[in-house]
């Protein structure tokens, strides 16, 4: 059996998506809310016969990684987080690049030559890659209308993918992508007025609504940091408006503190985009912390490290 491992955001669905477009395989989907990166683990070893993992970080996976290659099970591991020491096995084929102006999708793009590199644009701006988004846009002389169009799409699906469970979530991943599967160009997708663009649409405008009025716990020339509620919608809104900062402050570093049932805080953090670097050094001194260098977040930290994970922040951009 094979077994499409991917995460739950725009990057992991739409790198999937391409390379199923190219390369149709029947396989069982394993995946899950974007936070939920420690899915290798789900594989049944002894029922695999083949893997594909995209967009969750081999170092969180390490261990599982390990088992499936010591039961002579191929797996294709495409992703750009922190990956950690990586296994020498001749059923590991890995393209990995940890660069932080490329995306899961962007590196897939590229294995496939560009089949469907109009959906790798989409997914670069979901994952907040704008330049690189553009670059590629340009590059196959997309218009800046078709260009917004993408844009929206792929933050749109980015929404999608964040909660503390899959219930927090307008569509379960493995049913967006199935859907998506159905559209060979995401322009059709945006054409078609019935089609989950325009429901995804609608609801990410409800919720970033509500967002603008977010408590700003702390803001200093380095680091700008807003807390949301314990609510499904702040859930949801919390990667993308951590973007939607990052975008309106380039110079800043931006972190969004979504509360939690237990006292803890939920962090999505982003490096200044002037200055992508660095994210995923700091989150990771924290426990369940982790993420790449241009963006990352903490699971759950307790809300006496708050004003560690400050300075922390504020020390690291300085």
């Amino acid at each position: 059996m094979h077994f499409d491992v991917f995460n739950g955001d725009a990057d992991g669905i739409i790198a999937l998506l391409q390379l199923r477009l190219a390369k149709p395989k029947s396989s069982t989907l394993i995946t899950g809310v974007k936070r939920d990166i420690s899915l290798v683990k789900q594989v049944p070893v002894a029922r695999a016969k083949s893997v594909t993992v995209l967009d969750i970080s081999m170092e969180k996976n390490s261990e599982a990684l390990k088992q499936l290659l010591a039961a002579d099970v191929d797996v294709f591991y495409v992703d750009h987080h922190r990956t950690g020491s990586v296994p020498v096995s001749n059923r590991l084929t890995s393209i990995l690049d940890v660069d932080a102006n490329t995306c899961t999708s962007l590196l897939v793009n590229q294995y496939l030559e560009g089949k469907y590199a109009h959906w790798a644009v989409a997914a670069a701006f979901g994952d907040n890659m704008t330049q690189s988004a553009q670059a590629l846009a340009n590059e196959l002389g997309l218009s800046l209308p078709q260009q917004e169009q993408l844009k929206a799409l792929g933050i749109y699906i980015n929404y999608n993918g964040y909660g503390r469970s899959v219930e927090d979530l307008h569509f379960p991943p493995q049913i967006l992508f199935k859907i998506l599967l159905e559209y060979p160009n995401p322009l059709i997708l945006i054409e078609d007025k019935s089609s989950v663009f325009y429901q995804l649409e609608q609801a990410y405008f409800d919720d970033m609504a509500k967002a603008k009025a977010a408590d700003v716990i702390a803001d200093n020339q380095f680091c700008q940091i807003v807390e949301l509620p314990d609510q499904a919608w702040a859930r949801r809104v919390s990667g993308v408006y951590g973007n939607e900062l990052a975008n309106q402050n380039p110079n800043k570093a931006h972190a969004v503190f979504t509360s939690n049932s237990d006292e803890s805080f939920t962090v999505s953090l982003r490096a200044p985009l002037n200055n992508k670097q660095g994210a995923d050094e700091i989150c990771s001194q924290f426990p369940t912390g982790g993420g790449r260098a241009g963006a990352a977040g903490v699971n759950q930290l307790p809300a006496k490290m708050i004003t560690q994970f400050v300075e922390a922040v504020s020390k690291y951009y300085q």
